[in-house]
């Protein structure tokens, strides 16, 4: 299974270099990297990245992470993907600019690995 964690572009361009990812602000604040299953995301992008053309998709090898991810109750109860480790470059299986569109709302195209 595929997760996706949407980032600004200059944090993930950070964490490449390091090899890893250890979290955006949001996510040592809460103790977890947050992502969001392909149904999820576009509503994640919505709610907490409007308008903001700065920002990459990155698509994760859930089984890659192991019992650092866990799914837990979040927005209305639903199920979200929360990894309790750094997040190693080695699990990626792609990322890619996420842009906006003409409407406003973040262009996803297909969510296939």
């Amino acid at each position: 299974m595929i997760v996706y964690k949407i980032i600004a572009t200059a944090e993930w361009a950070e964490a490449e270099a390091a090899g890893a990812f250890t979290g955006a602000a949001i996510d040592r604040a809460a103790g977890f990297i947050h992502f969001s299953t392909a149904e999820q995301a576009p509503e994640t992008a919505a709610k907490w990245f409007a308008g903001r053309s700065d920002l990459t998709l990155a698509a994760v090898d859930a089984e890659a992470l192991g019992d650092d991810l866990r799914w837990e109750p979040s927005r209305g109860g639903a199920l979200f993907p929360h990894l309790y480790a750094a997040l190693p470059m080695s699990a990626v299986v792609w990322s890619r600019p996420l842009p906006l569109g003409s409407d406003g709302a973040h262009v996803f195209g297909s969510l296939e690995a």
